[in-house]
């Protein structure tokens, strides 16, 4: 079944919207905003939802179903993911992302400056199917409770490691402390997770500075919409 895409310009509400998510702001801070927007138009409530959302500070694709077609949310779950990811190496934080304690990493042989070679190498090892442990500061429910509510608290989280497949993963560019790559995921694929996994390898520790979803299976960014472009008329 084909999902028609809703437009600033559409005169329906049944439908899904791409949007390009901006840095800063939660994906329910945007489902909120296009609810309002929808609903001020079509003058009555109308539900939006997202398949899946993208942590503050990170940027790039959401989808968005709406109306009816919120109905579809669940499947759009599963699909693999494409992200452009920039790596700050030598240090690491709390929550594996800007918004934790940042610190120095200790290695007990010392600082270490890995070489492109080096890079290269790592990066290959993490390509195929593995196990990977989802962060604290995650949505994972434990026992009803938000992991990252409990890890907040300051409380223990054990999460369960979960299979998940890196089908690729391209070095972009390296200039030490700095390293941008580009990885296709399945569906609950960490990138936090992998950034520090990354890093553990190297040597330095490493934590995500940047995220940018690409794609959610066959929709790209290139064709999603700005917030911007979803106004709240006085």
């Amino acid at each position: 079944m084909e999902i028609p895409k809703i437009t600033p310009d559409s005169d329906f509400t049944d439908g899904m919207i791409l949007i390009d998510k901006p840095e800063n702001m939660t994906s329910f801070g945007v489902v909120a905003r296009i609810r309002r927007v929808l609903s001020q138009k079509a003058g009555k409530k109308v539900k939006v939802g997202h398949t899946g959302t993208l942590d503050p500070f990170a940027t790039g694709l959401l989808i968005l179903m709406c109306g009816k077609c919120t109905k579809y949310c669940q499947d759009f779950l599963k699909h693999d993911k494409v992200y452009d990811a920039i790596l700050h190496l030598g240090k690491i934080s709390t929550t594996g992302d800007p918004e934790g304690i940042i610190e120095d990493f200790q290695s007990l042989t010392g600082p270490i400056i890995p070489d492109t070679s080096s890079v290269l190498q790592v990066l290959e090892s993490f390509k195929g199917e593995q196990y990977q442990t989802p962060p604290a500061f995650s949505a994972i429910k434990i026992n009803g409770h938000r992991a990252y509510d409990l890890a907040r608290k300051g409380q223990e989280v054990k999460l369960e490691p979960r299979k998940i497949t890196v089908y690729s993963l391209e070095l972009l560019d390296y200039s030490y402390p700095t390293l941008k790559i580009r990885c296709h995921v399945s569906s609950g694929t960490y990138i936090r997770t992998l950034a520090e996994d990354i890093g553990k390898k190297l040597n330095t520790g490493a934590y995500l500075t940047t995220l940018s979803r690409l794609k959610i299976g066959n929709y790209d960014i290139k064709n999603a919409l700005s917030l911007s472009d979803f106004s709240i008329k006085d």
